[in-house]
């Protein structure tokens, strides 16, 4: 009897220590950071648990790797799913894992604008995510976008709203163009499709027209009047003579000052040789200026050009006589400043 007695104390004390000793690597802190509350942890496609906890040993996020293995065990935590993870100081096992097992990623918030060309955007999308430019872009250019998105190599931008989205980190290039492409297919809301057919226009040479404007002016107020002038010479089938597509044709995107050695670049997107728009966008246009091309001031200007006041306004003629004066004042103002570029 005295026999069997010690036998259940001493394996209710055994009982009690491993009871406390799970207690303790299941619920007690075991996650330390230096100096900082939170962070990230960046798990690519291709983690396994071994390499998951190399990056949590090496980082020094966790100070019992032992404890860690049990709980992950006892939690049935095998498959790792990648992403981007915020990692709390003081955090136990158990909440850790629980975070990676459900895949609880946090998300990027992405702001994009301004951009000038696609293999730019495909940079800037490489350095927030996972998908490296190279990966991206050849997407973005594939067959399969084309046919999918009824694009071009050349406009393949104008699929890109400018505005700030969430992503997850290891998104697939496939996975941001669908969600781009469902932002696109969302920005054309019934009331723009019908101003796009009544400038006659499609969504993509809208875009691009956007894009011209945008780099006319910054003056948001003469936004849809600059517009005005470009429908009246597409409709009129006079060239738009529009000085940034100039500037996008020669690649020297600082260049200030159009000369008559600019003027003469052979390319579709030189629309003082080619007629209409050009293949595709020269940059990335506000949402504000697409909808300043939507909605277009009514007017009979043909012209304009830089205001010599520095205020980055323009002067608007009507005739071919009335811009020469204007262009000549601007001129004059340009070689005071010594802007020869």
């Amino acid at each position: 009897m005295k026999k069997l007695i010690w036998i259940l104390v001493i394996l209710f004390l055994l009982g009690i220590g491993v009871g406390a000793y799970l207690y303790k690597a299941i619920f007690t802190p075991n996650i330390s950071l230096e100096n900082t509350d939170t962070t990230l942890l960046y798990l690519p496609n291709t983690s396994d648990y071994i390499q998951l906890k190399d990056s949590l040993l090496h980082r020094k996020i966790i100070n019992n790797e032992e404890s860690f293995d049990l709980v992950a065990s006892l939690m049935k935590y095998k498959v790792v799913k990648p992403g981007m993870y915020k990692v709390v100081d003081g955090w136990s096992n158990k909440e850790l894992i629980s975070v990676l097992r459900s895949g609880q990623q946090e998300p990027v918030n992405l702001t994009f604008n301004n951009v000038r060309t696609i293999e730019e955007l495909s940079g800037f999308f490489a350095k927030k995510l996972e998908p490296d430019s190279i990966s991206l872009l050849n997407y973005f250019l594939s067959e399969e976008v084309y046919k999918k998105y009824n694009v071009t190599p050349e406009n393949t931008l104008s699929l890109f709203i400018p505005n700030t989205y969430q992503f997850y980190w290891n998104s697939s290039p496939e996975k941001i163009l669908t969600r781009m492409g469902y932002e696109h297919d969302k920005f054309y809301t019934e009331k723009r499709k019908q101003k796009l057919e009544d400038v006659g226009l499609s969504e993509s040479e809208a875009y691009t027209l956007a894009s011209i404007v945008q780099k006319e002016t910054l003056v948001n107020t003469e936004k849809p009047r600059v517009a005005g002038v470009y429908i009246n010479r597409l409709r009129r089938g006079q060239l738009l003579q529009a000085d940034p597509t100039v500037v996008f044709a020669s690649g020297d995107f600082g260049l200030r000052r159009v000369l008559n050695k600019h003027l003469a670049i052979d390319s579709p997107y030189n629309t003082y040789k080619y007629e209409g728009l050009p293949p595709g966008p020269i940059a990335m246009p506000d949402v504000s200026t697409i909808d300043a091309v939507l909605n277009f001031e009514e007017h009979r200007y043909l012209y304009f050009c830089a205001s010599p006041d520095n205020s980055g306004r323009h002067i608007f003629a009507k005739t071919l006589i009335e811009h020469n004066r204007n262009a000549n004042k601007y001129r004059a103002y340009l070689n005071k400043k010594r802007i020869f570029r």
